[in-house]
């Protein structure tokens, strides 16, 4: 055989070599994706794993796992912590309501007795205090329940015309003590497939919490909207309290305590909560100083 020919077929072996190898590449670049893709769609928590011993392959398999691994511990101190954040809220609302009952109950008897005026006015001023830590131990009790509870909705075909018509009526004596108007609009009747207890602890935080914050009358709208039901709230804001959309259904989010002594509380997060556990979503928006709140929840198809 001639040099130049075993030249020529040592060069076509080696080229057929690389080719090979380079397909055998491509297929564990494959593989990896598959399996990348498998722990994205199947939350599987399989490590990755190669069949070619390519010591730079093999570490980049081995780094990727390892990157993993830390991610889901993360994920799982997450999950944890936020587990052990709904138990310790649970156990103050718990811990709280017994002696601020007593509390409530000491004070009831004080404003049977004869008292000076003065007295009659450090006691109206506890009693004042003992109400708002009284609505604040409730928002976290409610927040416990609904964090922490795994059953299904009932889901059913509701009015929502007739629950926010019976919630506002039973409200009254709040808006009458606030001097607030209720101006409610509905152009249609609707229904909506949605959880009936659900959705009045739904409105019934909506309603508190612009008897706590609105600075003068609420306008409230009901109609289809988006291919749901849409509940607004509308109500103007003091002067002086900033206000950010974007976050106002946040957990423990406040306005400017401050100025009010009122914070936002739970009772938005609490809208938030329920509204996602029937498959609806929230909104909010600042314009001309009034805020609008809005909710929307699936129209029933009956």
């Amino acid at each position: 055989m001639e040099p130049l020919e075993l030249v020529i077929i040592l060069l076509s072996a080696g080229l057929l070599g690389c080719a090979l190898y380079l397909i055998l590449l491509q297929r564990e670049l494959r593989r990896l994706n598959r399996q990348l893709k498998r722990r994205l769609e199947e939350a599987s928590r399989q490590p990755l794993s190669l069949e070619l011993l390519n010591p730079e392959l093999n570490q980049l398999a081995s780094h990727i796992n390892q990157c993993l691994k830390a991610e889901e511990s993360l994920r799982l101190e997450a999950v944890r912590e936020e587990k052990r954040f709904k138990e310790l809220i649970s156990h103050l609302s718990h811990d709280l309501r017994t002696p601020l009952t007593a509390i409530k109950g000491y004070l009831q008897l004080m404003a049977r007795e004869e008292l000076t005026a003065a007295q009659s006015d450090k006691l109206m001023v506890v009693q004042k205090h003992a109400d708002i830590l009284g609505e604040r131990t409730e928002q976290f009790f409610e927040y416990a329940v609904l964090a922490s509870a795994e059953q299904e909705p009932n889901m059913a075909h509701i009015s929502l015309n007739r629950l926010v018509g019976e919630c506002l009526a039973a409200a009254v004596p709040d808006f009458e003590q606030r001097q607030m108007e209720v101006a409610l609009e509905q152009t249609e009747q609707l229904f909506i497939w949605a959880d009936a207890e659900l959705t009045v602890r739904l409105l019934h935080n909506l309603i508190r919490n612009a008897i706590t914050h609105a600075a003068g009358d609420l306008q409230i709208r009901i109609k289809a909207e988006h291919g749901k039901a849409a509940i607004v709230f509308r109500n103007p804001v003091a002067a002086g309290i900033r206000i950010d959309p974007e976050r106002l259904f946040e957990r423990f989010y406040t306005t400017d305590q401050a100025r009010t002594g009122k914070g936002a509380g739970l009772g938005l997060h609490i809208v938030k909560l329920l509204a996602e556990q029937m498959g609806g979503h929230v909104g909010a928006a600042m314009q001309d100083r009034e805020l609008e709140i809005r909710v929307y929840l699936p129209l029933s198809a009956d």
